[in-house]
C-alpha cells in the first residue's frame, strides 16, 4: 500500500522559512512526477509545485522566486523550501505522487501538513 508522509509544517512569522518533506512507501517505482498542492480554508485546492523524473519543474505564478521544489534522486522523496513567506500561503499543503512504470495513471495524496504565516 503506497503511503505520502508529509512533515515539516507550522507557524511562522511572515518573511520567514519552513521546509516542508514528503516521503513515500510502499512502493519500489520512481514516481513518474511529484509535488504541491495547498488548500486554504473557502478555497479550492490549488497547484503550488511539481517536479518531473527528469528535473524539469513548474511554479505557481504566486511562488515563484519564493518556493522552490526538490526530489531526491534515489528515493520518492520531495521537499519543498518556502521562503520569503507571506500570510497568504496559510493553507494545508499536500504532497502529491503521479505515474510510475507498471500504473502511468496512478495518483496519490498525502495527509496534509498545516502552514501558518503571522502577519
Amino acid at each position: 500500500q503506497v503511503q505520502l508522509v508529509e512533515s515539516g509544517g507550522g507557524l511562522v512569522q511572515a518573511g520567514g522559512s519552513l521546509r516542508l518533506s514528503c516521503a513515500a512507501s510502499g512502493i519500489i517505482f520512481r514516481f513518474n512526477v511529484m509535488g504541491w498542492y495547498r488548500q486554504a480554508p473557502g478555497k479550492q485546492r490549488e497547484l503550488v509545485a511539481l517536479i518531473r523524473s527528469g528535473g524539469n519543474t513548474n511554479y505557481a505564478d504566486s511562488v515563484k522566486g519564493r518556493f522552490t521544489i526538490s526530489r531526491d534522486g534515489a528515493k520518492n522523496t520531495v521537499y519543498l523550501q518556502m521562503n520569503s513567506l507571506k500570510p497568504e500561503d496559510t493553507a494545508v499543503y499536500f504532497c502529491n505522487a503521479f505515474g510510475f512504470a507498471t500504473q502511468p495513471g496512478a495518483q496519490y495524496w498525502g495527509q496534509g501538513t498545516q502552514v501558518t504565516v503571522s502577519s
